[in-house]
């Protein structure tokens, strides 16, 4: 999402004769999309506008714009010093005048409404929400980035044919829970009609935007596993330009704990729901987020955690150590688990989760995948990844940059696969 968003903010600048710039030193305007799901992530913007401001100090002038969650905070609003604008991603047509330009853009509606300036030339970020109403206890984000709003479906399939017809291979949708996309029309009711079909919940568009003429890959992020329908399930095995990948956050592996995160299930309607993804969809993927020293956790609280991971067998899952947000609910409870045990925590899961990794990736030694190539690596090197969002690294003389290829995987590790063009 902060990729999107920084997308959105290019194009506005570039409308206004801003060009990006290498370097901080040439910079007349510096610019942080933020996020605060995690400390270390806020701690790195400190760093750097601390060392922003001693440049400025010394007489170097540009300014310093904040966006993304961390400039809807009161509490880093009062406390960051040396920031010009603070700036709300949804108020991101209000931009040219806060720079003080004259040219203010007259033909921006909403944030959406702005047509991105894509980092990449062959795959695209499309937002079709934004916000959240879930309200798990630790996450600050439905508090800075708002309720839940769906954008029209009319507007993600014109950007999404617009891609198509410009030759972009992977079309990555996103929403903090795309399960609960639902556009309205104007009257304010959830029917909307459209000239081939009626799209009324996130399966409707994925199947819709599925079957439109190209060759590229379709894929999501995230879904809320407390209402990932059997209907999305049905789309993704069914669709063939659907990437057979799911992340599914589980955030702990014990009920006692999801109950005070507020996650809304438990661990066997988990375990039931990746049964009934894998029976659905043979070679699907599955990646995890999960927080290891959440208030009050205990050791055989994170043992359940451990149990998950070894039965449910993750092939790529990402490791948060617990650290308060201000304003959730989980920060009026004591942050009683140490660093030191959250530090091993974090690695006793990780060592489980490069077994499974590993015993997953060792099963596709042999078989020929289609990649999308994405940057080169050194020398005769390409790296690209699979439609499971697996790492490939192969050889060629050839540029295979932006191109799907076809490989045939000679080695694995846990976290990427080798080969050769086949």
């Amino acid at each position: 999402m902060n990729r999107s968003d920084a997308e959105r903010i290019t194009a506005v600048l570039n409308s206004l004769g801003y060009q990006e710039t290498k370097s901080r030193d040439n910079a007349d305007l510096v610019i942080f999309v933020t996020c605060s799901v995690r400390q270390s992530a806020e701690d790195r913007v400190w760093g750097i506008i601390r060392n922003l401001n001693a440049l400025k100090s010394k007489g170097k002038k540009f300014k310093i714009i904040l966006s993304g969650c961390m400039a809807l905070r009161k509490e880093v609003v009062r406390k960051m010093k040396g920031v010009d604008i603070f700036l709300d991603i949804k108020d991101l047509k209000m931009l040219p005048q806060l720079l003080d330009n004259k040219s203010v853009q007259s033909d921006i509606d909403s944030y959406f409404s702005i047509k991105p300036k894509y980092q990449s030339k062959f795959t695209a970020y499309v937002p079709i929400m934004t916000g959240c109403n879930n309200f798990c206890s630790y996450c600050i984000v439905p508090y800075v980035r708002g309720r839940e709003m769906s954008r029209p479906a009319q507007e993600v399939i014109k950007e999404v044919k617009d891609l198509i017809k410009q030759g972009y291979k992977e079309i990555i949708l996103l929403g903090q829970n795309v399960n609960s996309y639902k556009p309205a029309s104007a009257d304010g009711s959830t029917k909307l009609t459209m000239t081939a079909s009626a799209v009324k919940d996130f399966p409707n568009l994925l199947e819709y935007i599925a079957k439109l003429p190209g060759n590229f890959w379709l894929s999501f992020l995230t879904s809320h596993p407390k209402d990932l329908s059997d209907k999305l399930i049905k789309v993704v095995a069914e669709n063939k330009k659907i990437c057979p990948y799911i992340n599914l956050p589980v955030q702990a592996g014990d009920d006692a704990i999801l109950k005070k995160m507020n996650r809304k299930y438990t661990i066997k309607q988990y375990k039931n729901l990746v049964t009934k993804i894998r029976k659905n969809i043979p070679s699907v993927a599955i990646s995890t987020d999960i927080i290891v020293g959440f208030p009050g956790e205990t050791k055989k609280h994170f043992d359940n955690s451990v149990k998950l991971f070894k039965e449910v067998k993750y092939d790529m899952a990402y490791l948060n150590q617990y650290s308060p947000r201000e304003g959730t609910d989980s920060a009026k409870i004591k942050d009683n688990v140490s660093h030191a045990e959250k530090e091993r925590r974090d690695k006793e899961l990780d060592k489980v989760l490069n077994q499974t990794a590993l015993a997953i990736n060792k099963k596709l030694v042999g078989k020929v995948l289609d990649v999308l190539v994405e940057r080169k690596g050194k020398g005769d090197h390409w790296l690209g990844k699979t439609s499971t969002f697996k790492v490939v690294k192969s050889k060629s003389d050839k540029n295979l940059f932006g191109k799907f290829v076809k490989i045939k995987i000679t080695k694995a590790k846990s976290f990427g696969l080798e080969g050769k063009l086949a």
